[in-house]
């Protein structure tokens, strides 16, 4: 390739770059202009119905009424199930700062469905550290993933890691215990064979380490570790940038025997060293 031509190729680059940029830019300025559309629509209703002598039963009339007005005016997005979550995303966060510019209305309609503050406040933090989508989202509360991390955990750690007040420092505090994996798509069997569940993890690599939890790093599959001359493969090899340690997956499919603990002992202490 050429001088000119290697020129051309980083200026091509470059400018392709900014063009998606813009437009990335403009995507999210546009979904941040209808999240604060829907506050502030929750802001003027609740305004309104503080007026009503009976404001629950005030606020219901108040929302039926001109939802039959907007949405013959504007369509869908103005329904009364619409406006009633707008006038609970406005009560949930009053004051405009509250509001993460990271997240979008969809994902707020996910957590204003939320009762639980200290459960919704996760989930809003979680969601913009890790930029989230909508979908990844919804599925991190549908698996209970604030629930598992509990188990193990008191609330005050698990926000305060949220919060990011300090760094997680035990296995527990990330490890989640059972995981959830039916992003893989296996059918129903009554067993599967151990390479079968390897492949399939390895196929859907990026739902694994969302699963696993904070600062996983992928580094090995079928690791060919050598001890006293005798060849051993360990299924997964992990690292987490949190915890600063390697993290060791064996597959199995029956139950665990004395064996397979002490093979992963094996494993856990060769790399100790």
């Amino acid at each position: 390739m050429s001088d000119l031509q290697t020129t051309n190729s980083g200026f091509l680059t470059d400018i392709r770059n900014i063009i998606l940029e813009a437009r990335n830019n403009a995507v999210r300025s546009i979904e941040y202009t209808r999240m604060m559309m829907y506050w502030h629509l929750g802001e003027r209703i609740f305004i309104e119905e503080q007026r009503g002598q009976d404001r629950a039963e005030y606020g219901d009339y108040l929302i039926r009424d001109i939802s039959k007005e907007l949405v013959l005016e504007f369509g869908s997005g103005f329904s009364y199930s619409q406006l009633t979550r707008a006038r609970k995303f406005y009560r949930l966060y009053p004051n405009t700062t509250d509001v993460s510019s990271q997240l979008n209305w969809s994902q707020y309609r996910l957590l204003i469905a939320i009762d639980d503050d200290h459960k919704r406040e996760y989930y809003k933090l979680e969601a913009a550290n890790h930029a989230w989508t909508g979908r990844e989202l919804e599925r991190q509360i549908n698996s209970l993933l604030y629930e598992r991390l509990l188990v193990s955990n008191d609330k005050e750690a698990v926000l305060a890691v949220a919060r990011k007040e300090r760094i997680p420092e035990k296995p527990t505090e990330i490890i989640k215990d059972p995981m959830y994996l039916e992003f893989l798509g296996l059918k129903r069997e009554s067993e599967y064979y151990e390479k079968d569940m390897e492949s399939a993890l390895i196929e859907h690599l990026q739902e694994f380490l969302l699963e696993l939890g904070n600062g996983f790093t992928f580094v090995a599959r079928q690791k060919r570790i050598l001890l006293e001359d005798d060849e051993f493969f360990a299924d997964l090899i992990f690292y987490n940038r949190l915890l600063r340690c390697f993290v060791v997956i064996e597959i199995k499919t029956h139950k665990l025997t004395h064996e397979d603990l002490g093979q992963l002992q094996m494993y856990v202490n060769y790399y100790d060293r």
